[in-house]
């Protein structure tokens, strides 16, 4: 998958809480679809929906364990996610360095 796609997929998959609470699950290591479904008042079929967003995103992997495919979590696309953001943090950086010294301003207009 081409890196723009690749973003697109992740991103496209962390929009759905649903499916961000299962990789936050996932963290914690491997799950079967019955144990990441526990938490969720939702049938079965639609968590797995949401399990082969996360699938086809990259974002976990499904092994096999006799009858058993247990999930797991890929860092790679959100590291990926993570680089990205990156490039725009001096821009945040500057923003929140003037709102910070907007508030000073008022914080020692107020104490005069």
């Amino acid at each position: 998958m081409e890196s723009s796609d690749q973003l697109d997929a992740t991103f496209s998959a962390l929009a759905h809480p649903t499916r961000r609470a299962i990789l936050a699950r996932l963290m914690q290591g491997e799950a079967t679809v019955n144990t990441l479904a526990e938490p969720f008042d939702m049938s079965l079929p639609a968590i797995s929906k949401h399990i082969r967003v996360l699938e086809n995103a990259g974002l976990i992997k499904r092994g096999r364990n006799a009858q058993f495919r247990p999930c797991t979590l890929e860092t790679q696309p959100l590291e990926a996610v993570a680089m990205w953001t990156d490039q725009y943090r001096h821009i945040w950086d500057a923003r929140f360095d003037a709102m910070d010294h907007v508030l000073n301003n008022m914080k020692d207009a107020k104490n005069d």
